[in-house]
């Protein structure tokens, strides 16, 4: 088996840092440090940008400077092509993406080249055109700006990363590091990957996916009359409660209450109910130590069995594994069981 070459990208417009510091190191520490008593040769890694970056910290927003031996054109015959991140201000403000890169990009991919993205690097891929008619995610605080940006590119924001054979996706952060961790099992086999993954302190493979990191949150939109009732039932999730009994509290028949909280905040009464509850139950699973079962109880979730009924088929994961990714932070609350 043969790792081949990787290419990662940095490039950086005037004033604006298009790397993070973070994103760059994942496929720098995977790929770029031997590993001969793994494999060997092992991947060999090159930073592709636009030149030295002049000017420092004032350039890069970091304090430091990055000068890089490879220019964009050098993607071209890499075996993998990987961008770790765009310019805040093309995601947030839709600011055009440097047309070198974009046309570096499809070079690569035309020579063969297997592309790969990190967090907001998906913007670059879409915009190169790579993505449309493909399944992909980024960070879930902008899959929303990516699917209204590029419709031909079918989102998923629930998902760590899409493998679409020769175009790979990641969503934000440590998730770039479970798609790099991924490539490595494709190229070099799951011993490789698992004992690369031993030696980094990390899990060869987390469960779940980033829908267990998304916040929740359902807006009441601009209907005060619904305000009082709403939050009454926030407080009082661990209670039995039917449409029927919020509609009575707010005086309203079932239809209209039906019909008001849906114009309001987009779901239906038991869909805003389940999500609630949900909330609530991550609430207590990250502050607090106690039982799966009172959790499940004071949520309004019902049993444990339920409890977990729920999480696997909303968040892709347990209670027991939604509570260890949250390590340290349920200081109070007694015993923690999974």
């Amino acid at each position: 088996m043969s790792a081949g070459s990787v290419a990662v990208v940095v490039t950086e417009e005037i004033g604006v840092p298009s790397w993070d510091l973070y994103e760059l190191s994942i496929p720098c520490t995977v790929f770029g440090k031997p590993q001969p008593d793994l494999a060997d040769p092992w991947y060999d890694l090159r930073l592709c940008g636009t030149g030295a970056v002049e000017g420092g910290g004032a350039a890069d927003g970091h304090g430091l400077s990055l000068r890089t031996r490879y220019g964009l054109d050098d993607l071209v015959g890499a075996d993998t092509v990987i961008v770790p991140s765009v310019p805040d201000p093309c995601v947030d403000e839709g600011r055009p993406l440097p047309w070198e890169l974009v046309a570096a990009l499809r070079r690569a991919h035309d020579a063969g080249a297997r592309m790969v993205s990190l967090c907001t690097g998906a913007f670059a891929l879409a915009e190169a055109g790579l993505l449309d008619g493909r399944r992909a995610t980024a960070h879930w605080m902008h899959t929303a700006q990516l699917a209204e940006r590029y419709p031909k590119v079918q989102v998923d924001a629930s998902v760590l990363y899409v493998d679409e054979g020769d175009v790979l996706t990641s969503a934000g952060l440590t998730a770039g590091l479970d798609l790099c961790l991924h490539l490595v099992r494709r190229d070099l086999g799951a011993h490789v990957a698992n004992q690369l993954a031993r030696r980094m302190v990390v899990p060869a493979h987390r469960p779940g996916g980033q829908a267990q990191f998304i916040e929740v949150s359902v807006p009441t939109g601009d209907d005060d009359a619904l305000a009082p009732v709403l939050d009454w039932a926030r407080a009082n999730l661990d209670r039995p409660l039917t449409v029927a009994d919020l509609a009575r509290r707010a005086a309203m028949s079932p239809r209209t209450f039906y019909r008001r909280l849906q114009a309001s905040t987009g779901t239906t009464p038991l869909q805003w109910l389940l999500d609630q509850r949900l909330g609530r139950a991550r609430s207590l699973l990250e502050s607090t130590g106690l039982p799966i079962e009172k959790v499940g109880e004071l949520s309004g979730l019902g049993t444990a069995n339920n409890l977990r009924h729920h999480f696997l088929k909303h968040l892709g994961v347990s209670p027991g594994d939604y509570r260890r990714a949250f390590p340290g932070a349920h200081p109070t609350g007694g015993r923690t069981r999974p």
